[in-house]
């Protein structure tokens, strides 16, 4: 594989859950951005055909991520108006968690507890998607989430915006456009809080952590011919 494990901060144990929420803010801004859930919405659709039931398993969910976004447009149409999104992850955010869950419309569901997208019960018949997320696994990781998904007979999509196709000398030309950016994008998050705008701007933290995972993010890419090693038996 071209793909290299390197360092995040974002993915450590140790790691302050308080600045990975505030990163996953930023990474949910950085999506509506770039429309995201515009690019991936036919593809979620496709993948509804072969779904088992009118849900939806995000997982790796964050602070929510554009499957939120995707799921009300889905239920637009008649086609889809009973269509139920449940997002997850192995280090919830709990105040994303709170927000969704208190929503008077129980059509989307935050699960509060840890949840491995290697090991999600084959009783939960759902269609799972993972956004920019499946590049934090390791291959053995990777490959039993496939292999979790295969054996549920549950379909599972995967996206990516990072790309590690350059030469590897350009990712890390990645870090200070990451950085910049950063500063430019931070009063477009919502919620905006004190520590998103203190730990950017006076003290900057936050664009040194997203600057850094974000380059790495390219390096840690799966390639389509990745993908073809990693399901090679299943």
């Amino acid at each position: 594989m071209k793909r290299i494990h390197l360092f995040e901060f974002e993915d450590q144990a140790w790691f302050p859950d308080w600045i990975r929420v505030l990163m996953t803010r930023y990474i949910m801004t950085f999506h509506k951005l770039l429309g995201t859930a515009d690019l991936i919405f036919p593809l979620v659709k496709k993948g509804l055909q072969h779904a088992d039931a009118t849900v939806i398993l995000d997982l790796c969910s964050g602070s929510g991520g554009p499957m939120v976004d995707v799921t009300r447009s889905l239920k637009k149409s008649t086609e889809h108006e009973d269509l139920k999104l449940i997002l997850s992850d192995l280090y919830p955010n709990q105040p994303a968690a709170e927000q969704f869950n208190n929503l008077k419309n129980r059509d989307i569901e935050y699960i509060t507890t840890p949840l491995d997208a290697s090991n999600v019960s084959k009783d939960l018949k759902a269609l799972r998607t993972m956004v920019s997320s499946l590049h934090h696994m390791k291959p053995s990781v990777a490959r039993q989430i496939l292999k979790n998904a295969k054996e549920s007979n549950q379909p599972i999509l995967i996206f990516e915006i990072s790309d590690n196709a350059p030469p590897i000398f350009l990712w890390w030309l990645a870090i200070p456009f990451a950085f910049i950016t950063t500063l430019f994008v931070t009063p477009m998050v919502r919620p905006i809080t004190w520590q998103q705008l203190v730990f950017t701007y006076l003290i900057p933290i936050l664009p040194s952590f997203i600057a850094w995972d974000g380059a790495v993010s390219n390096a840690r890419t799966y390639t389509l011919e990745d993908m073809d090693i990693l399901i090679e038996g299943l």
